[in-house]
């Protein structure tokens, strides 16, 4: 009846059409929330921007993000596999991943006045045991929070 491949080209549009409009979504709504968390500076120095007696209280914090790609990105990835060049489609997994767990980390301390040493790790998730199989991207963000004195 049908060939077999027109599951696999079924399954491509369908990756590219719901993936494009999930990242679409998650890109405002990264935007939106950075807008509103502008306030928090985050510093990667381990040196403080302030007199350390001015600290009020410090605190560890982490937060953390799991993305997946789509079927459509990941054909067009191992596509680009074979010719070589930059892969936009893992670029911008990458990218939202890291927004993603920076904010859920400021989104953790919202009276803070700094967070500082901020670190990103990231790792990928794979389902196979091929090399190049990735299909989700971790980032976790972790840094110190700081409530300034405002006696000071």
């Amino acid at each position: 009846m049908f060939p077999d491949y027109y599951f696999f080209i079924i399954l491509l549009i369908v990756g590219y059409v719901v993936g494009t409009f999930f990242e679409r979504r998650h890109f405002r709504s990264l935007e939106q929330r950075e807008r509103a968390s502008i306030n928090l500076p985050m510093v990667c120095a381990k040196t403080l921007p302030f007199a350390p007696d001015k600290a009020e209280a410090v605190a560890v914090v982490s937060g953390s993000a799991v993305i997946s790609v789509d079927y459509f990105k990941r054909f067009l990835a191992w596509l680009k596999n074979f010719f070589g060049g930059r892969i936009k489609s893992y670029e911008t997994l990458l990218d939202r991943a890291r927004r993603e767990a920076l904010l859920r980390m400021k989104e953790q301390v919202p009276d803070a006045d700094y967070i500082v040493n901020v670190r990103i790790e990231t790792a990928s998730i794979s389902k196979s045991k091929k090399k190049n199989g990735v299909s989700c991207v971790e980032a976790v963000a972790y840094g110190t929070a700081v409530r300034l004195r405002k006696d000071v």
